[in-house]
């Protein structure tokens, strides 16, 4: 029989596979988030005033984006669906905060800057918000029912 050293047991491995496939889903989920979330913002930010566009942008992209991380990142969670979203809900507000802090500050400095441009300055915000997102929901909402 084998004797496994201290810190690589057999127990080890199965953490770190979770630890890489919710990675893996989370950054998949997390890129397509964005990429969605900046589009719709772009679209409605053509009709509507940046807070607005945001807000709706990030409301519908939230909602998706915690159901896809619950039932793929997450699967296996005990953790119900209404139970998630409404940890989600913390995570709108801060979210919302940060992204509608940015494009006021960028139209504070460029009042005439186009949608496409507050657009461009609000991904890094949204990518910024997606890792809060993945830590804030794996060690709080999810955390210790991984499998």
């Amino acid at each position: 029989m084998r004797r496994l050293s201290a810190g690589h047991g057999a127990s080890d491995r199965p953490g770190r596979a979770t630890l890489t496939r919710q990675v893996g889903w989370f950054a998949m989920i997390g890129i397509a988030s964005t990429a969605g979330q900046a589009l719709l913002y772009w679209v409605l930010r053509h009709w509507s005033p940046p807070l607005v566009a945001n807000l709706a942008s990030l409301s519908v992209v939230t909602v998706l984006n915690t159901e896809a991380n619950r039932r793929l990142t997450f699967r296996g969670s005990p953790v119900r669906a209404v139970q998630a979203h409404l940890a989600a809900g913390v995570l709108f507000v801060l979210a919302y905060l940060v992204t509608s802090g940015a494009v006021l500050l960028f139209r504070h400095y460029r009042p005439t800057a186009s949608p496409a441009h507050e657009t461009l300055v609000l991904v890094p915000s949204f990518a910024l918000v997606t890792v809060v997102r993945f830590t804030l929901l794996r060690l709080v909402v999810f955390g210790g029912h991984h499998r």
